[in-house]
């Protein structure tokens, strides 16, 4: 297994990439689809349409590049030469709390499928923030290495 990882190791880094900026972008435009349905009044058309999207989008996209992420970034990390510094345990726990904002995006997204949701859009607008910070703390650990 080692000898498969090391030879596949930049496919699996470039798969682990894409998989990353897939989620990245379910992580942005959720929340702001979640601004324009909380301003929609509840039984629209307009929020009908947007109920549709929300789930697609989670479904369909952030769903599985989650899984892929988390998949590929196992892999990664059982590279030999890889695990074990301490820039990586901060990663992955930067990583632990963007995946806890995933489920709490899906949770949210159940509250409006049911017209149950009881926050103002500027509460979603706040959390589309949240995936950001935590994007680039992320990317500075994963290429700087500071230690």
């Amino acid at each position: 297994m080692a000898e498969f990882l090391i030879a596949y190791s930049p496919w699996i880094k470039a798969l682990h990439i894409v998989a990353v900026i897939a989620w990245m972008a379910g992580l942005l435009y959720l929340p702001r689809l979640f601004v324009y349905h909380a301003e929609a009044p509840a039984g629209s058309d307009r929020a009908g349409m947007l109920k549709l999207m929300e789930r697609r989008l989670l479904r369909g996209i952030m769903n599985p590049a989650m899984i892929a992420v988390l998949v590929l970034g196992g892999l990664l990390m059982a590279t030999p030469g890889v695990a074990g510094a301490g820039w990586l345990h901060a990663k992955l726990a930067l990583v632990a709390l963007l995946a806890a904002f995933h489920m709490a995006l899906a949770a949210w997204r159940k509250g409006f499928e049911r017209d149950a949701n009881r926050r103002p859009a500027a509460f979603y607008r706040a959390v589309n923030e949240v995936p950001t910070v935590l994007m680039i703390a992320i990317v500075i650990l994963a290429v700087v290495r500071p230690f």
